[in-house]
């Protein structure tokens, strides 16, 4: 299948143009410069635009907000919700607030559904920000999704619409689950998943922000969602070919299962090509499997039975967004991995391996998005303009040690990275592909999965990284 140009490259492009003074002679895929095939979400289309570099003793660059606690929810605004009370608290539909139609530009089916909606108080960000991203965690059992939109505030007192963060269903069989293109006011986008200011050197930033959730049923049933947490990530992380070395902490190595990716090369590719673009749906399933969740064999019942690990199949069927047509919409995964019973997962920014540190010490393994060219990389073997790693430990001389789903094998998924060209590549926000152009990437974009009751220790990581 020949994948449209995705607009993220279209936006990576355009900024690394300006970024430049040069002209851009075409808006192809960033992949065209890297050797390895397996990118499900391009790191570089999620670049910092121009930023002015930060001044030294910068606080933080990133700003974290979730709503899931009792109190939390009721501050919120609801017609037609109710929030539950209990172990965990959530919010389900209550009364519905009415009837609407909504037609799935992927089947092109009209469906009329019941529906209760939710608004979080104004969150006023301690970072006024370029990039935004939601995420959530939610039971939506079949015959119910929700939809997930963002309304924020600039610094120059004018207002966004409010912007379609992401139409999400657990299956696929009501709707299909889905990113939307083509969302911009002249001064910002939603590029798949990120909200982006269009032009971060002009200064404007977004200062303010509150999330509304949709929550819909079929009309005339009992069912409903359940919310368990809704919040984002707010970040303006200034442009950085190189991020500062961090000295080298404590050594510890979690027991992550592995899986390779390359295993299931070819199969089921109606979702994104097969297993050569599962990065994402492989590292999320690792760390699932961590905290001793998974699918039942009733779950996999679809997987065909001759292949192995077919686990990672249901991930990335249940990971993938029919606008983007891949596996690696960040908050999809994270909100895969929350369908599992007890379990928290938010998409964040760190800003250092000494944070990656502290989670790994807490017992709690990262999923790291990245982009390098194949010699940046010692050991990789391969280039790639986006590509996910779950980090499981560190050695005692600090060098970072991955399961590596780009590799050939489940026994050979265990990799050792030299900590300087890891952090380097995970952290910058701009770098030069195999071709000497300008490419962007993640600043520090990750995938934090841990249990709802995590122990205290962990409690204690969590809230200093903002994520509790």
């Amino acid at each position: 299948m020949t994948r449209p140009t995705s607009r993220r490259t279209v936006l990576t492009a355009a900024l690394a143009a300006a970024a430049t003074g040069g002209a851009v002679a075409s808006a192809g895929p960033a992949t065209a410069a890297a050797s390895h095939p397996a990118a499900s979400h391009p790191a570089a289309s999620h670049p910092a635009a121009s930023h002015p570099a930060a001044p030294a003793g910068t606080a933080s660059q990133v700003d974290n907000r979730f709503w899931n606690t009792y109190t939390e929810w009721r501050s919120g605004s609801g017609t037609g919700t109710r929030v539950l009370g209990g172990r965990r608290p959530g919010l389900v539909i209550a009364t519905p607030a009415g009837r609407s139609d909504y037609t799935d530009p992927h089947t092109g089916r009209t469906s009329s559904w019941e529906y209760a909606t939710w608004t979080s108080p104004v969150h006023r960000s301690t970072v006024p920000a370029t990039e935004v991203i939601a995420s959530w965690n939610a039971h939506a059992p079949a015959g119910t999704w929700i939809q997930i939109e963002l309304r924020g505030s600039y610094s120059d007192g004018s207002a966004t619409p409010w912007y379609v963060m992401g139409r999400w269903a657990a299956g696929d069989e009501d709707i299909r689950r889905t990113s939307v293109d083509d969302q911009g006011d002249g001064k910002s986008s939603i590029w798949t998943d990120t909200f982006a200011v269009d032009d971060a050197a002009s200064g404007l930033r977004l200062v303010s922000y509150r999330l509304r959730l949709t929550l819909h049923r079929t009309p005339g049933t009992t069912a409903t969602p359940t919310v368990w947490r809704i919040g984002a990530m707010a970040s303006d992380v200034p442009d950085r070919f190189t991020v500062p070395a961090t000295a080298p902490g404590a050594a510890r190595e979690l027991p992550v299962p592995r899986y390779s990716q390359n295993v299931h090369v070819g199969e089921y590719p109606e979702y994104d090509n097969g297993g050569e673009a599962w990065c994402s749906p492989t590292s999320s399933q690792m760390i699932i499997e961590y905290w001793g969740r998974g699918p039942t064999a009733e779950d996999l019942a679809w997987v065909r039975p001759e292949i192995a690990d077919p686990q990672v199949c249901h991930a990335a069927r249940h990971t993938f967004d029919y606008q983007y047509e891949g596996c690696g919409n960040w908050p999809f995964n994270a909100a895969y991995a929350a369908t599992y019973e007890d379990m928290s997962a938010v998409v964040t920014r760190l800003g250092s391996l000494t944070d990656l540190e502290e989670l790994v010490g807490a017992g709690i393994p990262v999923i790291t998005s990245q982009s390098f060219t194949k010699e940046e990389l010692t050991g990789a073997g391969y280039g790639t303009s986006g590509h996910l790693m779950t980090v499981i430990g560190f050695t005692a001389e600090g060098d970072v040690i991955a399961n590596d789903p780009a590799s050939p094998s489940n026994e050979a998924v265990r990799r050792v990275y030299r900590r300087r060209e890891w952090e380097n590549i995970w952290l910058r926000t701009k770098r030069y592909d195999s071709t000497g152009k300008v490419r962007g990437g993640t600043g520090g974009v990750c995938y934090v999965y841990f249990p709802a009751a995590p122990t205290p220790a962990q409690s204690c990581v969590l809230k200093g990284l903002g994520i509790l």
